[in-house]
């Protein structure tokens, strides 16, 4: 009978990181989402009204600090005129034209939107001033959506469309398609199986399974929908996956941006790409058509190459919670890691997080997708 081996100072396997990421900013003030780079390096990131105190919502990144952006008089949102304020932003995103665009949920803390709430905006980082807003009207942004993210085509129409996630957990989930010469907008997928959360999905994070659980009420499962969202480097497929699944889907992006056609002629568009590994908050890509996904339950980032397969880009334990990804043109890949499986709701009414949070970045050595007019 082999004998237990004696107690040794030697050190024991234990699981390896993956990749090198660099610190680029700390926060230790409200957590953020979203992160986007101009084509100049300036760097825009958002906190969304989610229970911190939130003095600004958008933020460009100056000497390492936080400062509110475009102002600060936009950023104090305003319940008789919600048009012209910031609400709760959940992404910022550079365009090709390298413009600045805010995605506003016009929700604080989940509440149902009203008109004016939900809103894109354009902002002019040459002049730093507002250029464009879209207003959804609400059979577009339901009282129950909950705007994510957004990517853009700027071939498509006069002025380009923009395809935003409706990650909502309390109602129907889809694309909102946004025509940005005439500020018109329409759903597509909406409540379509794809852009919804499995049912009983039920994700492990730092060891843990994660559930709603509030304070005082039962756990219940996890049912954000349509969340992360790229366009593939050609235009012709828009990926997407819901934050409560381990899928990966994409649709024609001719589908969704012809009003013409039916929402079945849009879903038969849709491809299963099957399981990517874990799930998914934000997913980004970039000039080789390689789509880039987080992955919160693995403390990762992934990497979907042009055959398809999927392959690790970073693995590190301070990876918490990956949140969004931004391909810049300096050739890294900027991520935030936001600890958002931590906060109270999933601890019964317990806050977990330690602050700072943190702005990550890794080198790729590739470039943004650039889908501009000809």
């Amino acid at each position: 009978m082999p004998s237990l081996a004696a107690k040794s100072s030697t050190k024991l396997p234990q699981a390896k990181t993956i990749g090198n990421i660099e610190q680029v900013a700390a926060f230790s003030g409200p957590m953020l989402t979203g992160v986007s780079v101009s084509q100049s390096g300036r760097i825009f990131v958002n906190f969304p009204r989610w229970g911190d105190s939130v003095d600004f919502t958008v933020a460009e990144i100056k000497n390492g600090r936080a400062v509110a952006y475009p102002n600060a008089q936009i950023n104090r949102p305003n319940s008789s005129e919600q048009s012209k304020s910031l609400v709760s932003v959940q992404s910022v995103v550079v365009d090709p034209l390298d413009r600045l665009w805010i995605v506003d949920t016009g929700s604080i803390e989940f509440a149902p939107t009203s008109y004016g709430g939900p809103k894109l905006i354009g902002v002019d980082l040459k002049q730093n001033r507002i250029f464009k807003t879209i207003l959804f009207p609400q059979e577009v942004a339901l009282p129950t959506t909950y705007l994510n993210d957004v990517r853009f085509d700027l071939r498509r129409g006069k002025s380009g469309m923009a395809f935003i996630t409706d990650s909502s957990d309390k109602g129907a989930n889809g694309i909102i398609v946004v025509d940005l010469a005439s500020g018109k907008s329409w759903r597509r997928l909406n409540d379509h199986l794809s852009t919804k959360a499995e049912r009983n999905f039920l994700p492990s994070v730092e060891g843990q399974p994660l559930m709603s659980r509030p304070a005082n009420q039962p756990p219940s499962y996890i049912k954000l929908g349509s969340d992360g969202i790229a366009i593939s480097a050609d235009g012709s497929r828009l990926f997407y996956c819901p934050l409560a699944s381990r899928k990966l889907y994409s649709v024609s992006v001719d589908a969704l941006s012809n009003q013409q056609m039916t929402d079945a002629q849009v879903a038969a568009t849709v491809e299963d790409h099957g399981d990517k590994g874990g799930g998914s908050d934000g997913l980004e890509s970039d000039a080789n058509n390689r789509v880039y996904l987080t992955n919160y339950e693995q403390n990762a980032i992934f990497r979907r190459n042009q055959q398809g397969m999927i392959e690790p880009l970073i693995h590190d334990p301070r990876v918490l919670w990956p949140d969004t990804l931004s391909v810049a043109k300096d050739g890294y890949l900027y991520f935030t890691a936001n600890q958002l499986h931590r906060q109270a709701r999933y601890h019964q009414g317990k806050d977990l997080r330690q602050k700072p949070y943190s702005l990550f970045r890794t080198r790729i050595d590739a470039q943004p997708v650039a889908l501009l007019p000809k």
